[in-house]
């Protein structure tokens, strides 16, 4: 009796380790958006040796893979133009059909609070936008709060369709991106992803090594302090939040963060670094978009937020297929989450319509600081997308020269053929200028396209 017990018992362990269930990461659920006519990567697990079988409806061919030594499998499929709903049924010993299923724009909405910021926490005209937010296209992806020292393989979440009851929870700058993008790409659905962690700075969000390998990066690191309210070790939210999302294929990334950041000196060759990283894990050189911070009252720091938003301007420079948005105009610095998060996301969308999707050619970005002419006392200052440049309510005493002690003193500053002319009494042979750059400067400076200004200093 025992042995016939031991014997049931033995093939019971057999028999459920030969049929193990195939399954799949949480990135892969009813009601997800797969990136449109592109390659994209589908995986998930089984047992050794399994032949697993992908049938999507929307072309019903078959596309077989065997799980690996590592009871892993992955495997490349085409996607058509934008459309569905779609099903995929994956088959091996058991099968999973994924339903609902819609071929569009896929992007990543990352970085601190600003990003995180939804509508419950008070968005402006909030109530009106959470009511008429139902929109069965856009579907949402939101990451929970996770932190691991090691990169980890899957995700807690899956993908719902877009209600009131939906957005409201999910990032506000992402769903107005994602709501602007459908107005002008008409009928493409748009699937956004939302990973973000308020108060973190951006080393936690690239990996650790990095940061490692990089002593100016390492320094940096070590100056940030423990808080309460997340993690400050390099590499901690990117191991749990973003590294199990890099086999997706996305169309780009949304970034919103810098104020945790305050205070350090190297921000732009941080902020490549992460950009850098990014691409290389996702083994492509996508589009990212990036918010530049607001104007804030940052303590005793007078001029450590103007320093940020002029790394955040270096960075357009320095790392090609980038595009920065300012909120200088659209905030108070009294308010570190301003909320007017729908002019933030519809700017970053017209870059990516712009820049990515090319469907127009409007004026998308502010005056851009892009060199200097020194004549005797006066100094011209030129600017890219420069058409129209205006000071708003007339006010032009944003600007500041010094000579070759670096002694700043503010500048008289007047408009000729679309630049800016400076001058000052105090210095006789100015060297360098700078622009709206204490910590709570609003930029007064506009093109026609009424954008504003990004602070700078030249070099």
């Amino acid at each position: 009796m025992q042995n016939n017990i031991f014997r049931f018992v033995f093939l019971l362990i057999v028999s459920n380790t030969a049929f193990a269930n195939i399954t799949l990461p949480n990135i892969f659920s009813d009601s997800m958006v797969l990136q449109r006519n592109a390659e994209v990567a589908i995986w998930g697990w089984a047992n050794p040796q399994e032949e697993v079988v992908i049938t999507p409806s929307w072309n019903n061919e078959t596309y077989k893979i065997k799980a690996s030594n590592q009871a892993k499998w992955e495997i490349n499929i085409p996607t058509p133009k934008e459309g569905g709903p779609y099903t995929i049924t994956i088959k091996g010993y058991n099968e999973i059909v994924l339903k609902n299923i819609l071929i569009g724009e896929v992007w990543i909405c990352s970085g601190q609070s600003n990003m995180e910021m939804n509508a419950s926490w008070g968005i402006e005209n909030g109530d009106e936008e959470v009511k008429n937010a139902t929109n069965p296209n856009i579907r949402l992806f939101l990451v929970p709060k996770l932190t691991a020292t090691t990169p980890q393989n899957n995700i807690a979440g899956t993908w719902t369709a877009c209600t009131p009851e939906t957005m409201k929870y999910f990032s506000a700058v992402g769903y107005f991106f994602g709501k602007r993008l459908q107005e002008e790409l008409k009928n493409v659905p748009i699937g956004l992803i939302s990973s973000n962690w308020g108060g973190t700075p951006a080393e936690i969000w690239m990996p650790e090594e990095v940061i490692q390998n990089d002593s100016v990066l390492l320094e940096s690191a070590k100056t940030r302090k423990e808080e309460s309210y997340g993690p400050n070790q390099p590499g901690r939210a990117f191991n749990a939040m973003i590294y199990p999302l890099t086999q997706f294929k996305i169309a780009g990334a949304l970034w919103y963060q810098g104020e945790s950041n305050v205070g350090s000196a190297v921000y732009d060759k941080t902020l490549t670094a992460l950009i850098t990283s990014w691409r290389q894990v996702w083994k492509y050189d996508f589009p990212f978009y990036y918010v530049q911070i607001a104007p804030y009252k940052y303590g005793e720091d007078h001029f450590g937020g103007s320093i940020i938003r002029d790394a955040q301007r270096k960075v357009l420079q320095e790392v090609p297929n980038t595009g920065m948005v300012l909120t200088s105009d659209i905030s108070t610095p009294e308010e570190i989450h301003p909320k007017d998060k729908k002019s933030v996301g519809t700017r970053l969308a017209n870059l990516a319509l712009v820049n990515t999707y090319k469907t127009n050619s409007a004026l998308v970005n502010g005056p851009l600081y892009k060199g200097i002419k020194v004549e005797k006392s006066k100094i011209t200052v030129i600017f890219d997308y420069s058409e129209g440049l205006y000071f708003k309510d007339k006010k032009a005493d944003l600007f500041e020269v010094a000579g070759t002690d670096n002694v700043f003193y503010k500048a008289t500053a007047v408009i000729k053929n679309n630049t800016v002319v400076v001058q000052s009494d105090k210095v006789k042979i100015p060297v360098k200028v700078r622009y709206a750059w204490k910590n709570t400067d609003q930029s007064t400076l506009f093109n026609k396209a009424n954008l504003p200004a990004s602070s700078f200093m030249s070099k």
